[in-house]
Parts: C-alpha cells; structure tokens; sequence
C-alpha cells in the first residue's frame, strides 16, 4: 500500500512536470563506455550523434598520445540547468543545453572537455592556466572540427601573455612544438600527472624558461 502511494505521488510529479525523466545511452566500442545523459527534451538527435561520434573519435587518440591508463567508462551529461559552457569532474563532463543552442558547430568542446579526463592532474601542482591551455592545445591538434565551429589559434597581440590561458596559450605550445621541440607538451603534461612538474621543466626540456621562450615567440610567432 506504501508503495502504489509512492509510485502514485512519482507519477503525478511526473505529470505535473516537476520530475523530468533522464533519458540514458551507453554506447561501448573499442574498449571504452560512454554513458549519455541530458534533461534538454529538445537536443537535436543528430547533435547528439555528433558528440557520441567524437568522444569515441578522440578519446582513443588522446588516450593513446597522452595517457594511456585513464579512464575507459566516460558521462556525458546535457543539462538545462548549467549555465557556463561545460565542465568536467570525475569522468563526466557537463554541457549547456543553452550553449549548444547557440552554438551546435562546437563540437569540439566534447574534444578539451575529455581532454581534462586524459590529464588526470588531480590536485595538479601546476598552474590553471596551464591545465587550460594544453587542453586547447589538444583541440587544436586532435579537433575533428575545429573550423567548422570557427575555432582556431589567435594571431599574438601585445597585450597577450602565455598565461592567458585557452587557445592563447594553445597558440603559444603550437609554437614550441615547432619551433623549439617537438614532444615538450606531452612531457609537461605527463609531469603534471605524475606531480613531478615545477617550472623548470620548462629549461631543463628546451633549454630556456618560459619568460625566455615567450621573448622568442613574440619575436616570430609563426606556427
């Protein structure tokens, strides 16, 4: 009798519209197990389908150039009640329903947002910064779309530093990989997950700190 008076109560919720009902996807493939999740009733099917796609398009990828023993079940999760762009906290990465109104090219964001799972930092000993801009750096190198979502690296202005964060940072290691040697992120980022990292890292892998190496780059910032 307790039940049916519960199951009663759920039901009027429901139909009153105060318990909205999340629908649930776990797809697997390849090893790895995306579970998909939105309270967004009105998210495009074929959006969805791209996200899907590009987390089992990158991850492996990222997996594979940055850490090869993170995570192998991954969440998704379209919420009409976040407000940023998105976020990700152990394994599960939160999008903006709004954001995705706004912007459904930018499917990308799936790409740095499963980045921060393969970085793994914990309590990272490094800086933000830091953490956000090898993120968007691997957009920029793995992205599936990035110029379709109009995405790309920013020319260098004066007023820009390597501490910006995102894609001017991004441009900033995009530059390093180039011009001063190759392999110099992955390094850094394998010594924030492993809490090895302090600045100078930086010298003891290019030979000059990143003052030094921000100098160069300002004197010739092509990548």
């Amino acid at each position: 009798m307790k039940k049916i008076s519960i199951l009663s109560v759920f039901l009027m919720l429901v139909s009153a519209g105060l318990v909205q009902l999340k629908a649930q996807e776990i797809t697997k493939k390849s090893g790895y197990t995306l579970s998909f999740e939105s309270n967004f009733k009105e998210l495009d099917p074929q959006l969805k389908k791209r996200l899907i796609k590009t987390f089992f398009e990158v991850y492996p990828k990222l997996a594979k150039e940055y850490n090869p023993s993170t995570i192998k079940e991954v969440k998704f999760f379209v919420d009409t009640a976040y407000k940023g762009v998105a976020a990700t906290a152990d394994g599960k990465v939160t999008f903006s329903s709004m954001w995705m109104i706004k912007h459904p090219e930018d499917i990308d964001v799936v790409t740095h947002e499963v980045m921060h799972i393969v970085q793994d930092y914990g309590r990272s000993v490094g800086p933000g910064w830091l953490t956000e801009g090898i993120a968007d750096y691997a957009r920029y190198k793995f992205g599936v779309d990035n110029a379709g979502a109009k995405w790309s690296l920013p020319a260098l202005k004066p007023d820009h530093s390597y501490k910006n964060s995102y894609r001017i940072t991004a441009a900033f290691f995009a530059w390093i990989e180039k011009s001063v040697k190759p392999g110099t992120i992955k390094a850094v980022d394998a010594s924030l997950r492993d809490h090895t990292y302090t600045k100078e890292i930086w010298t003891k892998l290019t030979g000059k700190d990143l003052d030094a190496l921000w100098a160069d780059y300002v004197k010739n910032s092509q990548v």
